[in-house]
């Protein structure tokens, strides 16, 4: 069973602002009052985004001196949240008394959410509280209209379907969260903690929720979005053209390949290769082996000191200007940036 940590604080001035995020403060707010925060939970819900939020909001890191969140778990009765048996503190109807009220991911994106979950969540925000989804929780705020012509994202492997669902939805798959001002939604699972950090940030300042960010061993704020950590797909027949050619091609990254060299390796046509590429990778061959390049290129980042000329050369893109150009543009970040975000999770802690 999950107890709440009762504590009251008062809000200080915020700070925002960051790369691959979408913040539009389109409905002007202060953080003054912003003491309750209020977990919504029913059964269908996934354990780890509620237990992520509860370990941000729940309890203030050591050396903290402001008075910190009062949370709240609600839910019309107790659930079964995977493997474990929540009892909630208030009923849903307790929602539009909170201040921030988090939605978190949603287990199934092909079943619609229990109709009193959206309606408790569409009555908090029409009664001005904050509204933050994580993960597959967006489809629970799609559900209530708090989305539509609204700008939001959630977990990459279902931006489309929340699309699709919800066409009024402006779906962004790259960033990690988006800041609406008085709605928010993040990206998947370890985006969900992103957002977190965001709204400690925007209450408390960025010096808190660094703090808590140390407690929790986490960057205080990642770089970069969803592309960054999106695996390639590969053909998963043996006879396929593409079993061989594609680790084929990915052991050769480091030389000047061409649709004409795939082809032929392939032992198709260009325009036959083509079509299978888009059939399996949904992209072009070109554009597939300038994704590989990419990710090779964060893995020398992330795993070498080598510099970024021998990294362009190693990947094929020629110079350190061509790598950095593409790099940022599919990434989101400089090379220079991305070293540093993925190097720090090795560092010591602070004291």
């Amino acid at each position: 069973m999950i107890r709440r940590i009762r504590l009251t604080r008062r809000d200080h001035p915020g700070e925002s602002g960051y790369t691959a995020v979408s913040v539009r403060n389109d409905v002007p707010r202060t953080v003054s009052d912003m003491t309750t925060v209020a977990l919504a939970v029913t059964e269908g819900m996934l354990h780890f985004e509620l237990s992520l939020a509860y370990e941000v909001f729940g309890s203030a890191p050591a050396g903290v001196t402001v008075p910190w969140y009062d949370v709240e778990v609600c839910g019309s009765d107790a659930v079964r949240i995977g493997r474990f048996r929540l009892e909630p503190d208030q009923g849903l109807d307790r929602l539009r008394h909170a201040d921030t009220v988090i939605v978190p991911g949603w287990a199934d994106v092909d079943v619609d959410p229990p109709a009193e979950l959206v309606d408790a969540v569409r009555a908090a925000h029409e009664a001005g509280r904050r509204v933050a989804s994580l993960c597959t929780g967006a489809f629970v705020l799609a559900a209530a209209g708090l989305l539509d012509g609204r700008r939001a994202t959630t977990h990459w492997a279902h931006t489309e379907a929340l699309a699709g669902l919800h066409p009024r939805v402006e779906v962004d798959p790259d960033v990690l969260y988006v800041d609406n001002g008085s709605v928010l939604t993040s990206a998947g699972k370890a985006a969900a903690m992103d957002l977190c950090l965001h709204l400690v940030r925007l209450d408390h300042g960025s010096s808190v929720a660094n703090a808590v960010a140390r407690r929790l061993v986490v960057p205080p704020h990642r770089a970069g979005g969803q592309a960054q950590f999106v695996a390639a797909p590969v053909p998963t027949r043996d006879d396929h053209p593409l079993a061989v050619l594609l680790p084929w091609a990915i052991e050769r990254l480091d030389q000047p390949l061409t649709v004409e060299d795939l082809a032929r390796q392939a032992g198709v046509s260009s325009r036959h290769l083509g079509r299978h590429f888009r059939a399996v990778t949904g992209t072009t061959p070109l554009r597939w082996l300038l994704t590989q390049r990419i990710r090779r290129a964060q893995e020398l980042l992330e795993t070498t000191d080598d510099t970024v000329d021998v990294i362009a050369t190693a990947t094929g893109m020629g110079t350190a200007t061509t790598l950095r150009r593409h790099f940022n543009r599919t990434v989101g970040v400089p090379p220079d940036s991305y070293r540093r975000t993925f190097r720090s999770r090795h560092a010591a802690p602070e004291r």
